[in-house]
């Protein structure tokens, strides 16, 4: 390349990454914290369950003191935390409670703080994006995937969430970059470089402790390597040392892991895994081309009038059967020609590995991690470069494929597409009924999740009713009451709860697991209110809440 084409190549890039991180951080704060990113929080701000205000009642405007940085907490009392009240592994979290600690005083941008550091990592991502296609196809090919994937809506969505999901899908792109970058030193260059195969297993090692599912990942190289030494095994001058490079990093990776293992052991058995639903037949294989389409575009479909769901949705398999025609040709050519042959059938190979594996726990195992797509983070990258490779020898599909996924970037950032779980502010929404009126938001638990889980709402809530009912807010109020073993504890924990001296409240119980049977016609609290429930205003999404109207002498409490 001449300096001039070097010149506008490198700015090109420049501004691939910058038009990510603009999208990435544009509205960071502005969806409401859902159940796990209050996980995060907890364990990232160096606290844990114990530390919540559990069994009693509280003001609803004290919420946010929950969510205040603890310092001297140290990595190995995070990790024990994770291991004892989590199910993931613990770097994510530590490395979250170095970045809070750099930003405090979090203050009242504590939520946009907390989103930061994985927005960050899917900035870090379209650079390594680029690294994979330049080295596997030519410097082209990576400007254009970088471009794609700053503007693809699922990478946008997933780096706007406080969780560890970014920091994986840098760290397999990275592992993809080494991946590629070994095949062609023994196909291409026939040689053996061992610092490679070294920052290889690192950062196999490192992703490990990020993320169980960058296992998945692990596992796909490794069978695409072997598939590669079977294939091409006369085309390599040193087959034994290739095969001692590949034992010694995979054993070094496993060996980095086994401090870790009794706990993924305990962490596989856990209760708070079973929430991922039974698969039927066909259900995984067609949750698994939806979230192939999210990758490229998302249109308001979510809580939306029938009439503009079924048009957007109309759209988007329209434009998605296009998008995969187009995948189609290019992949044809890419295959059959000499010099990206290699490349293409080391990332499809890679993509299909994890993909099997995805399949074998869904059947195998009975889990559907298909009907999340945020999962499908592991295999993602490789996604983006045979996308990008596909596409780059068409002007008007690169141009079509960047409009659209720009536009479908401003409805996520937005809060129309990839819309939280739970709909914590729409729930608040709802609860925030009559704004003349005190609230008492209680939440029944079960487990550490559907403590999460209220506090979300708590959050959500807390934030409406400020600017919706600052004369009454000083009453509202809220608890978090464990309902086991059975239902009658939490009736009983209700009624010994105080409430504020206002002769009328709302109070809303959102029960996780209850069914609409289970709430009672009239609750008590503290002995002399009677509460009475509101037939009309019960809720459902995914978990049930039911108001009940309370009235109380002025004298009470």
């Amino acid at each position: 390349m001449t300096n001039r084409r070097l010149d506008l190549h490198y700015l090109g890039l420049a501004g691939a990454i910058a038009l990510g991180a603009i999208l990435r951080f544009w509205h960071l704060d502005l969806k409401p914290l859902w159940m796990d990113e209050v996980i995060t929080a907890i364990f990232s701000l160096g606290k844990n369950y114990h530390d919540l205000p559990l069994n009693v009642a509280f003001p609803l405007e004290r919420v946010q003191e929950i969510f205040t940085f603890q310092p001297g907490v140290s990595c190995n009392q995070i990790a024990e935390n994770v291991a004892n009240q989590s199910t993931h592994p613990p770097l994510f979290f530590c490395g979250m409670y170095k970045w809070l600690g750099w930003m405090t005083p979090l203050g009242f941008e504590w939520v946009e703080k907390l989103r930061s550091l994985p927005a960050l990592f899917g900035v870090g991502a379209i650079a390594a994006i680029y690294g994979v296609n330049r080295i596997a196809f030519s410097p082209t090919s990576g400007s254009i995937a970088a471009l794609m994937m700053a503007v693809s809506p699922f990478a946008v969505y997933l780096s706007q969430e406080a969780r560890h999901y970014t920091m994986p899908m840098f760290l397999i792109t990275l592992s993809l970059l080494g991946l590629i970058q070994i095949q062609r030193d023994i196909f291409e260059s026939q040689r053996l470089r061992f610092w490679v195969w070294i920052l290889w297993a690192i950062i196999n090692s490192i992703g490990l402790y990020v993320h169980y599912f960058f296992l998945l990942a692990f596992i796909a190289e490794i069978a695409t390597l072997i598939l590669l030494m079977f294939w091409g095994g006369k085309k390599i001058v040193n087959p034994h040392k290739v095969w001692l490079a590949l034992l010694l990093s995979i054993s070094g990776v496993v060996i980095s892991f086994v401090p870790w293992l009794i706990v993924i052991l305990n962490h596989f058995q856990s209760s708070e895994t079973n929430w991922l639903p039974s698969p039927n037949l066909l259900a995984p294989l067609y949750q698994t081309l939806i979230s192939w389409m999210l990758m490229i575009i998302a249109l308001p479909v979510e809580n939306q009038p029938i009439i503009i769901t079924a048009i957007c949705g109309f759209l988007m398999v329209i434009f998605a059967i296009w998008v995969g025609r187009q995948v189609f040709k290019g992949l044809k050519i890419l295959w059959l020609q000499k010099k990206t042959h290699l490349a293409t059938f080391t990332l499809i190979n890679f993509t299909i590995f994890v993909i099997l594996q995805f399949f074998a726990i869904v059947y195998l195992l009975d889990k559907d991690i298909t009907a999340v797509p945020r999962y499908t983070f592991v295999y993602y990258p490789s996604f983006c470069a045979l996308l990008a490779a596909t596409i780059s020898t068409s002007k008007n599909s690169k141009f079509i494929l960047l409009i659209i996924g720009l536009i479908s970037c401003i409805f996520v950032v937005s809060n129309l597409a990839f819309q939280k779980p739970f709909q914590p502010e729409q729930v608040a929404q709802n609860i925030n009924l009559e704004t003349s009126l005190p609230v008492m938001l209680v939440v029944g638990y079960s487990n550490y999740q559907d403590v999460a889980l209220g506090l979300s709402f708590a959050l959500a809530l807390e934030k409406i009713r400020i600017t919706t009912s600052t004369s009454v807010i000083k009453f509202d109020s809220f608890a978090l009451l464990d309902k086991k073993p059975d239902l009658s504890v939490l009736w009983n924990k209700l009624s010994q709860m105080p409430v504020p001296k206002a002769s009328k409240l709302n109070l809303w119980i959102v029960g996780p697991g209850m069914r609409r049977r289970d709430y009672p016609k009239q609750v008590a609290l503290s002995g002399q209110t009677t509460c009475t429930i509101d037939p009309a205003q019960h809720y459902r999404i995914g978990i049930p809440y039911q108001l009940y109207r309370c009235s109380q002498p002025l004298s009470g409490n």
